[in-house]
């Protein structure tokens, strides 16, 4: 990846539907150009997909409390299920399936230290989690 390549990156995090064109002409390139690196770092898996962000998505960071957690699961528990039932909970923003000492790592966002309580024992008690742990995102 080189620096264009970061270029064509920073245009698609602000704009994922940019077209090739639109694209080319922020970064210098032709639109064939582009679209064949576009289609390269695809293919590469350096962008792995695209998606709708939501307004509601972008809540005011000073309205809420956007967290890690760490979730070590009961042995029981399977992985799978647990990550459906963490789709289904619009508090937690990614779950993410890791090596470690750790499951998963959750990207949350809550309104207040009620909620992350709240969220916290419904991983224990729904979620099937035996042990968690929680860093707030301060900036």
């Amino acid at each position: 990846m080189d620096a264009t390549d970061s270029e064509i990156i920073d245009v698609l995090r602000t704009d994922g539907r940019a077209s090739f064109s639109e694209i080319g002409r922020r970064v210098g390139l032709s639109t064939n150009a582009t679209a064949a690196r576009v289609r390269r770092l695809e293919k590469t898996g350096m962008i792995l997909g695209y998606r709708v962000v939501l307004s509601s998505d972008l809540a005011d960071p000073a309205a809420g409390l956007e967290a890690f957690v760490d979730v070590r699961l009961d042995p029981a528990r399977d992985s799978e299920e647990f990550l459906l039932w963490a789709r289904r909970i619009p508090e937690i923003g990614d779950a993410v399936h890791v090596t470690g000492a750790y499951d998963y790592l959750l990207r949350i966002r809550v309104g207040d230290t009620n909620a992350l309580d709240r969220l916290l024992r419904s991983l224990k008690n729904d979620g099937g989690a035996t042990h968690t742990q929680t860093r707030l995102a301060l900036r």
